[in-house]
């Protein structure tokens, strides 16, 4: 199989201290971000391991394995192909299209000549499948649309102000480098790609019967991006958009869009007493251009797109990402990861003094001696400000540790 594509070498650094492992490499993420690309790119690394690798591949998107559907037709096709003379790799794309799936995986793990990899595009059905049979024995692998730093060198482009605006403004889907970077070209593509993650991920995976009033729920999201909302919040606006819809049935359509990833939750927390509130959470999106492709790129909205770069570096860099509450004050983001936490405060320019003291002193106020950061656009960075660092957003998305 010979195909061309971008290397994606931090998810490669991530996966390659698992594989010829007994452990269930698990690609996940929203359609379109590239985790068939990345399977390519994983073969490829094993053909330089091991000259003899008997490599097997199904694409759950491709017509010619339209026939696997079940999980023992999955165990057919694949017992055809193995080899027992040496090691069978196993790439299966999209397997949550297989049914019960998981207990062809199961089997096949038992076999030590087998090395598995597959990717998913619902984390729900995911999690509980392979939790339920597979506990202890795979390893997810989260793959995310391009960093910025990822889209420069898919798109051949230098860092500076101008292809970040393309960045903000056209998002981080791969197939992009195969279209002109114009309003008119990318929306429409990225419009079918919402449809296709609607459609096959939502729709048709949780029986929607009202389509039109989860397309409001998502324009609703992405009006009130970087907003605590709750369900009943949600409920109330859509009830004075005539759309009748209760409180259990939104968090019901909220879980089936963050299953699909099309959205992440992030939920708060008490930055004293760690304590994780259950209700009034923040909705990002996992990519930008979909966002854009909705309501339009505004640049009214230049805080909200903000906050959300600044949640998917985090994300992409590993950390669990939070929205700190201290007190009446909100924290805009708390990063943990590796016993180490990270605060950050997110705001287009620094512009008066106002800003600066609302920005610089709610992170002040936190008594503790992890890191803080205020992310902005301001061309030139004020440094350190009585111990919390000041970062341009471009530089930020460079940055590897915090």
């Amino acid at each position: 199989m010979i195909k061309k594509y971008f290397l994606r070498n931090s998810y490669l650094k991530s996966i390659k201290p698992y594989i010829n492992t007994s452990l269930i490499k698990v690609i996940i993420g929203q359609r379109r971000v590239g985790k068939s690309y990345f399977l390519y790119q994983i073969m490829d690394e094993i053909k330089k391991l091991d000259k003899k690798a008997n490599i097997i591949y199904i694409n759950k998107e491709l017509y010619e394995f339209d026939n696997i559907k079940s999980y023992r037709d999955l165990e057919n096709f694949i017992d055809n192909k193995t080899t027992k003379k040496g090691k069978n790799y196993i790439f299966i794309d999209e397997i949550q299209e297989i049914a019960d799936f998981e207990k062809a995986l199961r089997s096949l793990n038992t076999q030590e000549n087998n090395d598995i990899y597959c990717t998913g595009s619902n984390a729900n059905l995911l999690a509980f499948d392979l939790a339920n049979l597979l506990g202890g024995r795979y390893i997810e692998i989260p793959i995310y649309s391009l960093s910025y730093e990822e889209f420069l060198q898919f798109h051949n482009l230098e860092k500076n102000k101008e292809s970040l605006f393309s960045y903000i403004k056209f998002g981080g889907l791969p197939y992009l480098v195969n279209l002109r970077l114009e309003d008119e070209q990318v929306y429409g593509y990225l419009k079918t790609i919402f449809n296709t993650i609607i459609l096959k991920d939502v729709v048709a995976r949780f029986n929607i019967r009202n389509i039109n009033l989860l397309e409001r729920l998502v324009e609703y999201l992405a009006d009130c991006e970087g907003t605590l909302v709750s369900a009943k919040r949600i409920s109330d606006f859509l009830k004075s958009q005539n759309l009748d819809i209760s409180p259990n049935s939104i968090l019901n359509y909220l879980n089936y869009l963050t299953s699909s990833f099309f959205i992440h939750k992030v939920k708060r927390q008490d930055v004293i007493g760690r304590k994780i509130f259950e209700i009034n959470e923040k909705y990002y999106f996992e990519d930008l251009g979909l966002r854009h492709s909705l309501i339009g790129y505004r640049q009214t909205d230049i805080n909200k797109i903000m906050e959300n770069m600044v949640f998917s570096r985090l994300k992409f860099l590993g950390y669990k990402v939070t929205v700190g509450q201290l007190g009446e004050q909100e924290i805009d983001f708390i990063a943990e990861k590796n016993d180490q936490k990270v605060y950050f405060q997110v705001t287009y320019l620094l512009s008066s003094k106002k800003v600066i003291d609302r920005e610089f002193g709610n992170l002040l106020k936190i008594k503790d001696n992890y890191s803080k950061y205020v992310i902005s656009m301001d061309e030139y960075a004020m440094g350190d400000f009585k111990g919390v660092k000041h970062l341009n957003l471009i530089d930020f998305l460079f940055i590897k540790i915090y």
